[in-house]
């Protein structure tokens, strides 16, 4: 930590700001110069507060040099992590490929929409159970049920299966169906949340805030690093904006950004960051050529029909090309998309289990039979 004193700090207010921190069993190192003089502290990392530090009389500024997500940052780890889900990897040149409808509904459906966008090349199947929504009266999800389709249209297809969390209360019952939670962009900072999240030990999906600082979503990142969890895929989704044009706003710049400081892989999704089925293709591959490991994208095969979010979904149709053309993006950039695992190689996907990830405190998942 960096105290930068007030122009004009008096000989008795630097004393005392090296007395005061001496007494918190903080080392200081003063440095004088023409117009300011700072002062440079190491010591117990519980005592360098911000808050309290600034609050000495004669300290203009604290600047941290090192940053508070520690797990998060690059410094800690300088190698970009690769995280496996289910035999599907994020990251470090590995592209995912998300794709399905905002909501689970129907199981006919499911595998509709499933079948398509396999065929198009995803490698991760989305779709929710629990719906965190601004109206009470609107669709909030077939809960469990839910779960079960989704399931079993991951095994189906041979697939790994991503769904949202809202709820600490439900992350061990998700967690036996779902390879991936997903943490919603209203939930970033639902700390029990995350923290439950984290002990679960599967890969989270977690979504940016509305209005949320690339700081805070990094913050976010670390609760459930902290509680030994490092499968975690950031997701940029836009953030709140005046213009009303698209739902909201696309902030491609927060991939290299992230990427410069966090290890964690972080990958776009243009349908909540627009809003708009036109703007969906363009975006996605905006998003690839900042540098993002991969792209999440609703997909239904009758929007007007989606129990949610039917106006930014693209038809299948519609992915198929998106997907020819983020392939082509991938081999221009030196990257690979990411192979779907199958069922009989040995990876872990249909089981509901990721890849490398230690479950014993987990119940078991419910088999496949029961679920039909």
């Amino acid at each position: 930590m960096i105290l930068i004193l007030k122009n004009g700090a008096t000989n008795e207010q630097i004393d005392h700001v090296l007395a005061r921190v001496e007494s918190m069993g903080l080392q200081s190192h003063l440095s004088r110069g023409t117009y300011r003089t700072i002062i440079g502290l190491i010591g117990d990392e519980s005592q360098l507060s911000q808050e309290t530090l600034s609050s000495i009389p004669g300290v203009s500024q604290v600047i941290p040099v090192l940053p508070p997500f520690k797990l998060a940052s690059r410094e800690a780890h300088p190698e970009s992590s690769i995280i496996n889900v289910s035999g599907v990897q994020i990251g470090g040149g590995h592209l995912a490929m998300i794709a399905g409808p905002c909501s689970v509904e129907d199981r006919d459906r499911m595998y509709r929409i499933a079948e398509s966008v396999c065929e198009s090349g995803a490698n991760l199947f989305r779709g929710g159970a629990y719906k965190p929504r601004t109206s009470p009266y609107a669709f909030q999800g077939l809960g469990e049920a839910g779960l079960e389709i989704l399931r079993q249209v991951g095994d189906k297809f041979g697939i790994p299966v991503v769904t949202e969390v809202t709820d600490p209360r439900n992350v061990e019952l998700v967690a036996q169906y779902a390879d991936m939670l997903q943490v919603g962009a209203r939930n970033m900072q639902n700390f029990v949340l995350l923290t439950e999240v984290g002990k679960s030990h599967r890969p989270v999906l977690l979504k940016r805030g509305m209005s949320a600082t690339i700081t805070d979503l990094l913050m976010s990142a670390e609760y459930v690093l902290s509680e030994g969890n490092p499968d975690v895929v950031l997701c940029e989704r836009g953030i709140k904006s005046f213009d009303p044009s698209t739902r909201n706003l696309f902030d491609v710049a927060a991939v290299p950004v992230v990427q410069g400081l966090t290890h964690l892989p972080i990958i776009v999704d243009p349908s909540h960051a627009t809003g708009r089925p036109d703007l969906i293709p363009p975006c996605a591959l905006a998003g690839l050529a900042a540098g993002a490991d991969g792209v999440h994208i609703e997909v239904h095969d009758c929007p007007e029909e989606a129990k949610s979010d039917g106006p930014q979904a693209l038809l299948p149709e519609q992915y198929q090309e998106i997907a020819q053309r983020m392939r082509l993006m991938a081999d221009l950039l030196g990257k690979t998309v990411s192979p779907r695992p199958s069922p009989t190689s040995g990876s872990s996907a249909g089981s509901g289990a990721p890849s490398g990830a230690s479950n014993s405190n987990l119940p078991p998942k419910p088999p496949t039979e029961a679920l039909a």
